[in-house]
């Protein structure tokens, strides 16, 4: 009896195999809520696979994207959001969402995974790219040689605590002493409902550096679409002058500060210092335990800065799979060929660098 018993417990216990096939979809309006929801129970997911990012990155700048997903019995198995960037400057190319850090597929079976790829590789094809791109923390590929990978990208994750004494004392004595120059200079952070002062810091910041500005409505879809995700931070000074601001995502448990900027008056009250240990506060009291500190290149100076903090440097395997191209893309401030244009850039007026930036940004990705 207790055998018959035994047997028929674990046939209640054993899953339900499922008979009907896995089929390939595009994304539409009226399924926002169902991806959103694979999404944010999906181990693999990031911020960056939300289906928001459709509609900020058609409606910013035009891209076109197809937001792939397979589903079997009703269920979503596996996502992957990919978009085109086409330009006689920087080449033509399919892959993650372009201005993020993170994308490639996310799914539940290695077969959805598998079906998600195929779609890609199809549509490579059928668009003539010279590569496929996904970004990820982690290989996807690692056994497969037609995937190639480059040492350009590096993430900087610490963990931190809900103490704001045990996380400023983890940041290096050096760096320390500069976020409590600006915690006596009675610096504060405030969080805005619009992009204005965002706006200004961060166009100051990259003209400064010789960037191209994303376009003001950019930042703006993106507080729109995330809403309580997207925070605006803006420093100011006892008497209110601008000293820095910091658009900022928060995801799970974990917060990512992703376009900051400062005024020249930053560098004399330690402004970007105060800015992101403001940031930190803010989050860990929110219960956020792990600060992203984002992506950087290689020997640029956010990647000293970023180590200054005392957050170690881990590599992005982003992977690259060839078509039309013959070279892995080299599309970054560092390659030799930008640096006149760079030179250029910094010389123009900022009113004027403020309305060519978008133009010539798009094709960034």
């Amino acid at each position: 009896m207790n055998s018959i018993i035994e047997a028929a417990q674990a046939k209640r216990a054993a899953p339900v195999l499922s008979t009907s096939p896995m089929t390939l979809h595009l994304l539409q309006p009226h399924e926002y809520g169902r991806w959103d929801a694979f999404v944010r129970a999906c181990p693999d997911a990031t911020f960056f696979h939300l289906s928001g990012w459709q509609k900020v990155i058609e409606g910013s700048f035009g891209i076109k994207t197809w937001f792939y997903y397979v589903q079997q019995d009703g269920q979503i198995l596996g996502v992957l959001p990919l978009a085109e960037i086409k330009s006689r400057l920087f080449g033509h190319s399919l892959g993650a969402m372009p201005f993020c850090v993170y994308g490639g597929p996310a799914a539940t079976s290695d077969a959805a995974r598998a079906m998600l790829d195929t779609a890609a590789d199809e549509l490579a094809q059928k668009l003539g790219v010279g590569h496929l791109e996904y970004r990820g923390m982690q290989r996807f590929h690692p056994d497969d040689a037609s995937w190639h990978t480059k040492e350009l990208y590096v993430t900087f994750r610490k963990e931190i605590t809900g103490d704001d004494e045990a996380n400023l004392n983890a940041i290096p004595r050096k760096q320390r002493a500069m976020v409590r120059k600006g915690i006596k200079l009675g610096l504060r952070g405030e969080v805005d409902t619009n992009v204005d002062r965002m706006f200004d810091a961060y166009a100051h910041s990259v003209h400064r550096l010789g960037t191209p500005v994303f376009p003001k409505k950019y930042f703006a879809m993106l507080q729109e679409v995330f809403g309580d995700e997207c925070e605006v931070r803006t420093i100011v000074t006892e008497d209110n002058r601008l000293v820095a601001a910091v658009l900022s995502f928060y995801w799970r448990d974990e917060v990512v500060p992703y376009y900051g900027g400062g005024m020249d008056l930053a560098r004399e009250v330690a402004g970007n210092d105060f800015m992101y240990w403001n940031l930190m506060q803010a989050a860990a009291a929110r219960g956020c335990r792990l600060f992203d500190f984002g992506r950087s290149k290689l020997g640029t100076g956010a990647y000293d800065f970023k180590k200054n903090w005392g957050f170690t440097a881990q590599h992005l395997p982003y992977e690259y799979k060839l078509y039309a191209a013959s070279a892995l893309p080299d599309n970054n401030p560092l390659n030799p060929k930008y640096q006149l244009f760079i030179k250029m850039w910094k010389k123009l007026p900022l009113p004027l660098a403020n309305f060519m930036g978008p133009y010539i940004v798009r094709n960034l990705g």
